[in-house]
């Protein structure tokens, strides 16, 4: 990768991260258009480390949320373990969310399932399609959240077995969790700022054990010039990501799902015709 494919698929990351249209299908997408070799250690390691750059945007931009402790008396009669789950209620209910990803993403890497799927451009553009006519009724079936309704350890546990549907690139890992926290009964503008908040651990552990099975597996791929493009491409991804954030909450909580439903169909169906009429997807071969 030089430094042009590595910017043009951070400005993707950063773009798409917190959008419901998945990040890592975007970024497999652009990668087959910029003829980067698929099914090579680096590039997958490059598509999860990056990410974690963009996902980082969350902890600057809400900050004061993120480092946060319940200093209100716990409830009478609470012991040890329930007063401490008191205190730091925000980061345990992000433990109880993760715990499904973790136990998913680990099993999904150790059987080579989800190597295959990076290298699956075709399984993108399908889910593309799929999750996007979902999502232009998913407001109709799930926009009964009310103001009232907190993420609590059962909410969070189930938007964390949403999250691992994202586990197939194309389905989007925001998409997976806000719709999650919207069949919670959490309003749209809750169940997107839960869903930004869990995105740190998940992608913070993914990041650690793709880092571990490069060093783990070959060291040769640690030259000066990887390492500079893995810089790069996290800040470029957490610059343009920190942009996108705050009018994507803006916007999802003012229209919904809809537009992004149709902006998937649509790119989706034209990959998957190019696909079937024997079109690459590379613009240089």
């Amino acid at each position: 990768m030089d430094w042009l494919e590595t910017i043009i698929i951070a400005i993707v990351e950063g773009l798409t991260e917190f959008l419901p249209v998945s990040s890592t299908g975007h970024m497999i997408i652009a990668q087959n258009l910029l003829g980067i070799p698929q099914g090579d250690a680096f590039v997958h390691a490059f598509t999860f480390i990056i990410q974690f750059g963009a996902i980082l945007s969350v902890v600057c931009l809400y900050w004061k949320r993120f480092f946060q402790f319940d200093n209100t008396p716990a409830p009478a009669g609470s012991n040890l373990w329930q007063r401490l789950k008191h205190k730091f209620n925000f980061y345990w209910l992000l433990i109880v969310g993760v715990v499904p990803a973790v136990v998913i993403g680990l099993l999904a890497k150790k059987s080579g399932l989800l190597d295959w799927l990076l290298d699956s451009v075709e399984v993108v553009a399908v889910m593309l399609v799929v999750g996007g006519l979902f999502m232009l009724f998913c407001d109709r079936l799930f926009n009964k959240g009310s103001d009232a309704n907190r993420v609590n350890e059962r909410r969070a546990f189930n938007i964390g077995l949403f999250q691992c549907i994202s586990v197939i690139p194309g389905v989007s890992r925001s998409m997976a969790t806000i719709v999650g926290g919207m069949t919670q009964g959490l309003t749209r503008k809750r169940a997107a700022e839960f869903s930004f908040f869990l995105a740190v651990p998940t992608m913070a552990g993914a990041t650690l054990l793709d880092l571990l099975d490069l060093f783990k597996e070959d060291t040769s791929w640690a030259t000066g010039h990887n390492i500079t493009m893995l810089t790069l491409g996290c800040l470029v991804a957490f610059v343009v990501a920190l942009l996108a954030m705050k009018w994507f909450v803006n916007f999802l909580t003012k229209y919904g799902f809809k537009a992004f439903g149709y902006y998937r169909i649509i790119v989706g169906t034209i990959i998957i015709v190019l696909l079937l009429t024997g079109h690459s997807l590379a613009m240089v071969d």
